[in-house]
């Protein structure tokens, strides 16, 4: 891991003032780079190399000592991408009302969502494009606005590297608990030689 360092990126890394909750800047720390929408952008070939290589047989496995499927997994992913976008979009537009935090335990034990794995995978997908589209659009003062969840002042900044530390971790632990390892950045073609002539 990289030490963080100053950036004037509005998308930058965010400074320990931004968030209160220690657990918060653990998932920030997992990510390497200075920017978030590149880092919430480059995720998206890990989860897809990811999510394409889980046989079907181990979908709907619990691996012991873990208590939710790999479905499960997935699904609590899709569910924390639309909470954390909407909570980046009121704090974006100025919102002071105290968002409530949420119970993914109970998200996942009522399996409301469990449908066929690859549209939960699709569903994340569309969710992770439409919270970088948002990021990318609004302007580059919002990334210092702050908002409060569960009566906690966070920065839509802190949000957004949280959010992309949410996912490296729940894809981290499906690697380990699948025994697959993926490529997590989509390899560089080198150039071919020079034109002729």
């Amino acid at each position: 891991m990289k030490p963080p360092q100053e950036s004037s990126l509005a998308s930058r890394r965010p400074a320990d003032s931004e968030f209160t909750e220690p657990y918060h800047r653990d998932l920030v720390n997992r990510l390497d780079g200075p920017c978030a929408t590149t880092v919430l952008t480059d995720q998206m070939y890990w989860l897809c190399e990811l999510a394409s290589s889980i046989s079907t047989l181990q979908i709907d496995t619990v691996h012991a000592p873990y208590s939710w499927t790999v479905r499960q997994v997935f699904e609590h992913c899709a569910d924390a991408e639309r909470v954390f976008g909407y909570r980046m979009l009121r704090i974006a537009a100025g919102d002071q009302t105290n968002l409530p935090s949420w119970d993914e335990n109970a998200y996942a034990e009522s399996r409301f969502g469990l449908g066929n794995f690859t549209h939960i995978v699709t569903e994340l997908g569309a969710l992770r494009k439409a919270n970088v589209m948002l990021l990318r659009r609004i302007i580059p003062g919002c990334w210092d606005k702050t908002g409060f969840v569960d009566e906690k002042e966070i920065s839509l900044r802190a949000i957004a590297w949280i959010t992309a530390g949410h996912l490296h971790h729940h894809l981290e632990i499906v690697e380990k608990r699948c025994e697959i390892t993926v490529d997590r950045k989509m390899p560089v073609e080198k150039p071919t030689g020079q034109p002729a002539g």
